[in-house]
């Protein structure tokens, strides 16, 4: 009962936030009970009483053999809250499945799409520390705004400027505590209960569990190595009304694939066009090995429909966990209250030291040569898998293979035989919003030594052919 009383609450939840939003004006008609029943896989008495609660908040009224209508209220009555008791919400639980995976013990982690803290430049950074706080000696007493540290924000819109044909002023910027806080002020930005939102299928599996979180519905969109089906997309951004698109466009994660230049700028056409956000999550676009990947979305977007996340964590200093969020002036301002709400600004200390690492010579020597280790570690561990017959795509970048194994091969045992060899992976249902991408896996080549890479695959490839021999 409970849970039926909490799914049409979700459902009167969903209708007004589009009244808000002026998706339903004062006497437009509201969907018929059966059409919202069909749209939301939902049993009509739901739909019934979530529309009986509308009538008896004032929000919609009854037209006799017509219909439910919008009612003409005022702006602060239509945004009153509904509240209810608290208790009825107590069963829903939050979860994050990679933050499960981690946690399990392994010597050999191809679970971890983090780089080796041995290929970063330790002793570099702490020299900076005492350099940092002798320019900055208050800094230890001193809050950074809510915005993240102009000095930074400048510098940033700098670079990006120098990087991207891009025109881009500080107060376009925004820093949060890594790349997940970014995808989490975005999803309670956007999101309300039952809203509709576009993923990649497979996708970024923590950005999955935020979004479960907020009430999202989603629109899984499959990304190959040719990119993405734009007619599917343009279906969804027509029929269903997306709040956003969230995607990974460059060395994808988990896939490694890159969306062609062709395609980016039809994406951004869609989403002017059916007033559809679209977030681009770009944390390895400069984890390239060979050849510069093409320009990031961000880059063809004139009229503000692309947020874009610009993370350093993965490979600069992922300790200091510095994300960029850019985007059109009233996106971030509103960004900004949240981000107020929840931590008041990231640590200025930790932009500081950031900042005057990344403005060093150093820190571009340190890409250079992690471009080539990451390389060399994925090439081995391709090596490693060259005899077994499964499939995968080489990435030109990034830091991991996206690994699909023969029928025979039951991921789930897989995993429990490798668990017992100290060798973790990511089974790739996590990253499905659909949850049916069975046969597939995740590896990681960038935390672990090559040795490691070696030990530890054969020990995979190992168990894999004990499942099949049995």
């Amino acid at each position: 009962m409970g849970a039926n009383k909490q799914l049409f609450i979700q459902i009167y939840d969903h209708i007004v936030s589009r009244m808000q939003r002026g998706e339903w004006q004062a006497h437009d008609k509201l969907p018929s009970i059966r059409q919202l029943a069909n749209e939301f896989q939902i049993h009509r008495l739901t739909v019934f009483r979530a529309y009986q609660l509308l009538k008896q908040n004032g929000k919609a009224y009854v037209k006799e053999k017509s219909g439910y209508y919008v009612s003409p209220l005022s702006s602060e009555q239509q945004n009153d809250a509904f509240t209810v008791d608290a208790s009825i919400f107590t069963h829903i639980h939050f979860k994050n499945d990679m933050s499960k995976i981690h946690r399990v013990p392994a010597t050999y982690q191809f679970s971890q799409a983090l780089i080796d803290p041995n290929l970063l430049p330790n002793l570099f950074l702490s020299d900076y520390v005492k350099k940092v706080f002798d320019i900055y000696p208050k800094m230890m007493g001193t809050y950074s705004s809510a915005q993240g540290d102009l000095e930074l924000r400048e510098v940033l819109c700098q670079y990006m400027m120098e990087q991207h044909p891009v025109d881009l002023d500080p107060d376009e910027v925004l820093i949060t505590t890594g790349a997940q806080q970014a995808i989490d002020l975005l999803a309670r930005l956007f999101i309300r209960p039952l809203d509709n939102i576009i993923v990649e299928r497979p996708t970024y599996s923590v950005a999955l569990d935020v979004f479960r979180a907020q009430g999202a519905r989603f629109l899984p969109v499959d990304i190959t190595p040719d990119g993405y089906d734009l007619q599917q997309v343009e279906h969804f951004m027509r029929e269903s009304r997306p709040r956003f698109f969230y995607m990974n466009p460059t060395f994808h994660n988990p896939t490694g694939y890159t969306i062609p230049a062709a395609q980016r700028k039809r994406l951004v056409e869609l989403a002017e066009q059916y007033q559809c956000l679209l977030i681009e999550d770009d944390a390895f676009h400069d984890m390239y090995f060979n050849e510069i990947p093409t320009q990031p979305i961000f880059t063809y977007d004139t009229d503000g429909w692309v947020i874009y996340l610009k993370s350093f964590s993965k490979y600069i200093a992922p300790g200091l966990r510095v994300c960029a969020v850019l985007g059109r002036r009233s996106l971030i301002d509103s960004l900004i209250t949240l981000k107020s709400l929840a931590d008041n600004g990231s640590p200025l200390v930790n932009q500081k030291l950031f900042l005057h690492y990344f403005k060093s010579e150093r820190m571009q020597q340190h890409v250079d040569k992690l471009r080539t280790a990451l390389q060399i570690r994925k090439e081995i561990m391709e090596q490693e898998l060259a005899q077994t017959g499964w499939e995968w795509v080489s990435p030109q970048g990034g830091l991991n293979l996206w690994v699909k194994l023969p029928a025979e091969i039951s991921v789930t045992e897989l995993w429990d035989q490798c668990i017992r060899q100290s060798v973790s992976f990511v089974p790739g249902t996590i990253f499905d919003p659909s949850r049916e991408l069975n046969s597939s896996i995740r590896l990681s080549y960038s935390f672990v030594n090559e040795t490691q890479i070696k030990q530890g695959m054969r020990r995979l490839v190992d168990a894999a052919n004990h499942i099949r021999s049995h």
